[in-house]
């Protein structure tokens, strides 16, 4: 694993050397600042964000996606992107599903590499970081899934997302905090199953310019879900139920929740970047339903998260 991802890294990096204009840069790997895209300019991200141990036997799990975005206006960003999951994972004990349950099905392992998906995304800036008192923008988006992110098994998933993102920048741009929280409402089909979630995802990260052209920062994560099931038109029994219908909105029982932490790293060029971090899962848990062990929970979530991302930019 560390080969390959050092080989993406680096061939990345070679293709992306050339010098234009000072790019626009993501510091993290999840969190992200208020910055939208200059009026008609255009760039283009490869991420690859790797998420290992399930604390049973063998679990890896690529979450590739090449992404475009274009400046609409100075205020007004579009970006698009499709998903590359390359999951390879064996010996996860019973009781850690869905992945266990998938890889029984499939002789004890599972090793494939697979179209996920698409998402199209908004993001509108209000306020500057640079010219107001803090950076203040909104984005809107949407998914459309054709794998499951956990075990690699087909589903049918429509994703609705709206994400505010907050920045203040302190001692000349040099020291940065971002804030962005998500909401994302998420509607799952399989053979007989309808299953409705409100996800809550909120990122948040400090950097700190420590040299021209160098960024080391630490970030922060906390994603969880409110998840109802509904089998043959049945809810699960003593689960008060998500609902995300116009007519009829609730939050249910909180399902799984996990937090992370870790330190990034982020070297940015005129006309290009690459953001490297590692951030591991301290704390985590939820229900009955979910699989928590060790104050941790293992059915949603893993270990590490080591991300890697490559940014080009065209004026």
């Amino acid at each position: 694993m560390r080969s390959k991802c050092l080989v993406v890294a680096g061939a990345g990096v070679m293709l992306l050397a050339s010098p234009l204009t000072y790019a626009e840069e993501n510091l993290w790997i999840y969190a992200k600042g208020t910055d939208t895209r200059p009026k008609g300019s255009v760039e283009l991200k490869l991420s690859d964000t790797i998420r290992v141990d399930k604390d049973s036997g063998s679990y890896r799990f690529h979450d590739i996606r090449p992404e475009i975005e274009y400046g609409i206006t100075d205020k007004l960003t579009i970006g698009a992107e499709i998903m590359i999951f390359d999951h390879n994972y064996s010996g996860i004990e019973a009781g850690n599903d869905p992945v266990h349950e998938t890889q029984e099905a499939n002789g004890g392992s599972f090793n494939k590499t697979q179209y996920g998906g698409f998402e199209i995304a908004l993001k509108y800036n209000i306020l500057s970081p640079y010219k107001d008192f803090m950076g203040f923008s909104v984005g809107l988006g949407y998914e459309n899934r054709d794998i499951y992110r956990l075990d690699g098994s087909e589903t049918d998933q429509d994703s609705f997302t709206t994400t505010l993102f907050f920045q203040k920048n302190f001692l000349d741009d040099t020291l940065v905090f971002v804030l962005s929280p998500k909401v994302e409402f998420e509607r799952r089909k399989t053979p007989g199953v309808l299953e409705e979630e409100i996800s809550l995802d909120i990122s948040a990260g400090v950097s700190y310019r420590f040299k021209p052209k160098w960024f080391v920062g630490l970030e922060f994560r906390h994603q969880s879900d409110y998840l109802s099931v509904d089998e043959n038109g049945e809810f699960e029994e003593g689960v008060k139920p998500s609902s995300f219908d116009l007519t009829d909105f609730s939050v249910g029982d909180q399902f799984q929740r996990g937090n992370y932490i870790g330190p990034t790293l982020h070297y940015a060029e005129k006309n290009w970047w690459v953001t490297t971090g590692l951030l591991y899962q301290y704390n985590g848990g939820g229900s009955s339903r979910a699989f928590n062990k060790d104050g941790k929970n293992f059915d949603e979530h893993e270990k590490f998260h080591i991300g890697f991302a490559l940014g080009y930019e065209f004026q």
